[in-house]
């Protein structure tokens, strides 16, 4: 098997690395921690002119169909400029409608997420209780234990947003009345199931964006930081370090691609796994060799630190991921 992007997939990661390069990124999320969400809408539209948002949307609906790798190939370019907002999660509701099969409401929601008109939040069973930039999005779904697909009201994310490691994740408790009821019964649940491993995947692609991000930085600041009259990327043991977080980057790289590939709950909680516990790892090498500037919030590489432990939690953390996987390895009893 050839295991590479074809010329069509990395010319569009290319556009978007281009993109983003360009857009000054770290100003928007330190707005977007601020509350201020017009640079990141701006840039929302930005990216949606590429069709990334398009790529989680069935052709029916102004999509261009249900591409798991091109957007996972998107989303790892998204975790590498640190682009802040509900990307996943907006992506995970289109799978979502797109699963319902539900004629009525893949017309009324698809069609703007799909152009970045719109963006959305999702909470569903088993994902964790908060809402994910629901003061900024345009649409707040929620799944219940009981199958019940609701639509928040006026009254929008219960109380204010809830404090995360990362100041840019803005966290929030969904309405206590639920809001609008869309559908329910088995077929919300299945939906919901297949939405929540779309979510997993993408977000494991962002983490292997932030972890090559923060790896990229590390490097660039060993030759240039000098102890004992020397760069430290000259030592021995600083090369071992950065050398392991590179190995455990490019171990979670065909991990996140095979997922794509064939996105089975196994596969997928797989790459989740590497690819989180690899950013985890390349934040804690670049908070080290750093040293004590590393904790500034001025310098920029505080955006992908604050990162990489709640990608590395968000749509499942990894013991949850490590049970996911041996289920997957463990035959049915007869």
């Amino acid at each position: 098997m050839r295991f590479l992007p074809t010329d069509e997939q990395s010319d569009f990661a290319r556009t978007l690395r281009s993109l983003l390069g360009s857009a000054q990124v770290p100003a928007t999320v330190r707005a977007w921690a601020d509350g201020d969400a017009g640079p990141g809408r701006a840039l929302w539209s930005r990216l949606a002119g590429t069709g990334l948002f398009a790529l989680a949307v069935p052709e029916a609906y102004e999509g261009a169909g249900l591409l798991p790798l091109e957007l996972s190939l998107g989303f790892v370019e998204l975790g590498r400029a640190g682009v802040p907002g509900p990307v996943v999660e907006s992506a995970a509701v289109s799978v979502l409608l797109a699963e319902l099969a539900d004629e009525a409401l893949a017309k009324r929601y698809l069609p703007g997420l799909a152009r970045g008109e719109t963006s959305a939040t999702l909470t569903l069973p088993g994902g964790g209780p908060y809402a994910l930039d629901a003061d900024a999005a345009t649409y707040c779904f929620t799944v219940s234990p009981t199958g019940e697909l609701r639509l928040a009201g006026g009254t929008g994310p219960a109380g204010g947003p809830i404090r995360s490691t990362d100041p840019a994740r803005r966290l929030s408790l969904p309405p206590a009345d639920g809001g609008e009821l869309l559908a329910e019964g088995p077929g919300v649940a299945r939906a919901a199931e297949v939405a929540g491993r779309w979510a997993r995947l993408l977000t494991a692609a962002q983490c292997l964006g932030v972890g090559e991000a923060l790896l990229a930085r590390t490097v660039e600041y060993a030759k240039q930081r000098t102890q004992f009259a020397a760069p430290i990327g000259s030592f021995q043991a600083v090369k071992h370090r950065l050398a392991d977080t590179l190995l455990a980057l490019e171990f979670a790289r065909p991990l996140v691609w095979a997922a794509a590939l064939s996105p089975a709950p196994g596969e997928v909680a797989a790459a989740k796994l590497s690819a989180g516990e690899a950013s985890y790892r390349a934040a804690m090498t670049a908070l080290q060799l750093h040293g004590a500037v590393g904790y500034t919030e001025e310098l920029d590489l505080s955006l992908w630190l604050r990162k990489a432990r709640p990608l590395r939690d968000a749509w499942g953390t990894p013991s949850a991921c490590r049970a996911e996987v041996l289920r997957s390895l463990t035959p049915p009893r007869r």
